[in-house]
């Protein structure tokens, strides 16, 4: 069975002046998850945000949150993510020493544990903590920065979909780094079925119509 394709914008191009108006933008604009790249200026050479600018954003959005933690305490950050209203919590396997144990812990605190592979980590990385995973997301670029280019890794899309296959469990496969409504039919034919957008989704003046592009481009994969 065909897994929704689901569209999951990055904020980090968004106005911070005025975060709320334009995170209320894209979900009327019918976006399906809001992306939340928290940097920690460690792990990643830049800095983003915390618990508390995603608690006031919460109090006002009805769709769900999934923090993408770029950061070297994983495991400290998650139950504050999750106390602020994240659904899913996504982790570096790069910066978990730990990964079957911080992806268990993520899901004791009730929510989907996710885990994150940088271009160069291979899919092999997965192999042991599928159970404890509900979403794998693929970087197709460096993590740190938004508006970088897109790296074409079709055929690690394509393993990490065949490997996901023949586990039989239920996850999501996500893609995130200069995701645009080109590349992004690419990305889903390989097997791909969510999709993190920054710049390419926030350079549409009208942000409905840009989602609108980026979930036909995808769907028009689909038999």
């Amino acid at each position: 069975m065909q897994r929704l394709i689901e569209i999951a914008p990055s904020i980090l191009p968004a106005d911070f002046t005025r975060l709320g108006e334009e995170c209320l933008a894209l979900e009327a604009a019918g976006v399906d998850r809001i992306h939340l790249d928290v940097m920690d200026g460690v792990f990643v050479p830049n800095l983003t945000f915390g618990p508390d600018i995603v608690r006031s954003l919460r109090k006002h959005l009805s769709i769900p949150f999934e923090a993408h933690l770029m950061v070297t305490q994983a495991d400290e950050f998650a139950a504050r993510f999750v106390e602020v209203g994240c659904s899913t919590v996504l982790v570096h396997a790069e910066a978990c020493v730990h990964l079957h144990r911080s992806l268990s812990n993520i899901r004791s605190l009730g929510v989907r544990a996710g885990v994150v592979l940088n271009p160069h980590t291979p899919v092999n990385t997965l192999v042991h903590v599928l159970a404890q995973t509900d979403q794998i997301l693929l970087m197709t670029v460096n993590p740190g920065f938004g508006g970088q280019a897109y790296i074409p890794l079709l055929d690690k899309i394509a393993e990490t979909k065949a490997l996901v296959d023949a586990s039989g469990f239920d996850i999501d496969i996500e893609v995130d780094g200069g995701i645009n409504a080109t590349n992004i039919a690419e990305c889903a034919a390989a097997g791909a079925n969510v999709f993190v957008s920054g710049s390419a989704l926030f350079k549409y003046a009208d942000r409905a119509a840009g989602v609108a592009d980026l979930r036909a481009s995808a769907q028009s994969t689909r038999k």
